[in-house]
């Protein structure tokens, strides 16, 4: 089992690599100097390794930290439980959502299908030989930020320490299931695909882990306890079904098929995009336009895609006004929460930010312009001329702007009526500022992901992401409005900061787009 693990992790390596070498030779300066027989470079290769290593080692920890950090330590000062029940009950809650989620054996990768399909590499060997790496993995990633975390929120050092190990119990509980409904029903679930069963259970634990700390009801240390406990024991008792399981083969088999890797392991999920969207497309003929042109063409496309486009902002919207309805209800019973609001609202504007950027359709909206659109037209010559791409642009411009005008509005509206009824403000101006900063922020991510995609436009013509300025581009915007969340500034300086700078980027990366997207928006290769 060692062997195939080492030839498994060699082969990973390989194509991490590999794909290192592609990403660098994507960058617009780099790719023209650099030759395709790069790929045959030592020096580079060795260069290439040690990222790869280090992309390995940073992968352990970066992702357990800001779990940590994001979904647990920073919302227990939202609560008035205690620190260190309410750590370990969200702790709790979300290790069960997680392992429903997130299997690592059932997740269908390049490598699996590589090594198992195409290398005949030995089933049983190659999936649990990673599959305890992976765990190893969780554990190691896990220990240092339950112990730092856990002791600034007063959780005993004992339970620090088992908590990565609750982990790794639930994981094999859930794990050891999935194999046993194989057993049962000879249909292995894809992880990558949730059935409405798992999400439900998701969103139980969720409400679970959030909802009963506001209502002051946390699971205390005992109950921890004795919920480690048990899944300790049945932890055992899974690891020797787990291990002793016989049809990896078959399971794999089933699982490693050529539609099921290639989805999987495109960022996008294409080809489940690709399904989703075609149930959703409305192909009425009666649809018309009283526009001409580009607009024509472009208005035909939003009402024959309106369900794509807007169903999610229509759930968005309406969860928003729950929420806000609902805060105004808890004014009425609460007077700390209501001051609590006030304060919040009036220093920690820059934290919506990052709610916009989650919010934001942009992104999905572009990767649907492209699936059902651009993903054909830009097989034409005649799409790709300046006229008709920088036509395209404006109507698509307004349409983006629209679809995600109506949450920020309500945010807007919201925030603006939250602080008047949570006690107000000496400056007037701030109900305007914490509206008009919010629609700014939308037109900002509007902008920012349309000009993106005409600029970098990623996509191949198998709607797989092939640009690393791309990727690199997202993830700068993710760390910077990730970043957001920990700055604390009056909301008047903040707000009138944020609006000048979304109108200044907004005008530069519209010159930009006009000025460069008919050069640079094609299919990539």
């Amino acid at each position: 089992m060692i062997e195939t693990f080492i030839t498994s992790f060699k082969l990973k390596n390989t194509y991490r690599v590999n794909s290192i070498i592609y990403s660098i030779k994507q960058f617009p300066i780099i790719k023209k100097i650099l030759p395709d027989s790069l790929y045959k470079n030592r020096g580079l290769k060795i260069f290439a390794n040690i990222i790869s290593i280090l992309w390995e080692i940073i992968n352990i920890f970066i992702g357990k930290l800001l779990y940590i950090a994001i979904m647990i330590f920073a919302v227990l000062s939202l609560y008035k439980t205690n620190q260190a029940d309410t750590f370990l009950h969200i702790f709790m809650f979300l290790t069960f959502a997680g392992a429903v989620l997130n299997t690592y054996m059932l997740n269908p990768t390049k490598d699996k299908y590589y090594a198992i399909v195409l290398m005949n590499i030995n089933a049983r060997e190659y999936g649990l030989s990673n599959y305890y790496y992976q765990l190893l993995k969780l554990v190691v990633g896990f220990l240092p930020f339950t112990i730092l975390f856990g002791m600034i929120a007063g959780v005993p050092l004992w339970i620090q320490i088992i908590l990565p190990f609750f982990v790794l119990t639930i994981k094999l509980i859930v794990m050891n299931y999935c194999l046993y409904d194989f057993n049962k029903t000879k249909k292995v679930a894809n992880e990558n695909l949730p059935t409405k069963f798992v999400w439900s259970f998701v969103a139980i634990c969720l409400l679970l882990a959030y909802g009963l700390p506001a209502i002051q009801i946390t699971i205390n240390q005992t109950i921890f306890l004795y919920v480690c406990i048990i899944s300790i024991i049945l932890g055992i008792y899974c690891f020797t079904k787990i291990h002793n399981f016989k049809d990896y083969k078959k399971m794999y088999k089933q699982i490693l098929t050529a539609s099921n890797v290639y989805m999987t392991e495109n960022n996008s999920g294409t080809q489940a995009i690709k399904d989703m969207s075609l149930k959703q497309i409305e192909l009425d003929k009666n649809y018309t336009s009283n526009k001409s042109g580009f607009a024509f063409f472009h208005d035909l496309f939003v009402k024959r895609h309106s369900k794509i486009l807007t169903k999610a902002v229509k759930k968005q919207s309406v969860i928003i006004l729950v929420i806000i309805v609902a805060m105004i209800i808890g004014f009425q019973f609460n007077e700390e929460f209501k001051n609590q609001t006030n304060d919040i609202l009036m220093r920690y504007l820059p934290y919506f930010v990052f709610i916009m950027y989650c919010i934001n359709r942009s992104s999905s909206v572009t990767q649907a312009m492209f699936m059902n659109c651009d993903h054909s037209m830009l097989t034409y010559r005649i799409y790709r001329t300046p006229k008709v791409i920088l036509g395209i642009f404006k109507e698509r411009l307004k349409t983006l702007i629209t679809i995600n005008l109506l949450p920020a509005t309500l945010i807007g509206l919201g925030l603006a009526s939250l602080l008047y009824l949570s006690g107000g403000t000496d400056n007037p101006i701030n109900y305007l500022v914490l509206f008009v900063s919010i629609i700014a922020m939308s037109i900002f991510f509007s902008v920012h992901y349309l000009v993106m995609y005409y600029l970098l436009q990623p996509y191949n013509v198998s709607t797989e992401i092939k640009s690393s300025t791309y990727k690199i581009v997202q993830a700068i915007t993710y760390f910077v409005c990730w970043y957001m969340i920990q700055i604390q500034l009056p909301t008047l300086s903040f707000g009138i900061a944020t609006i000048i700078f979304c109108i200044a980027y907004s005008l530069i990366s519209l010159f930009l787009a006009y000025k460069y997207a008919p050069k640079t928006f094609k299919l990539r290769v």
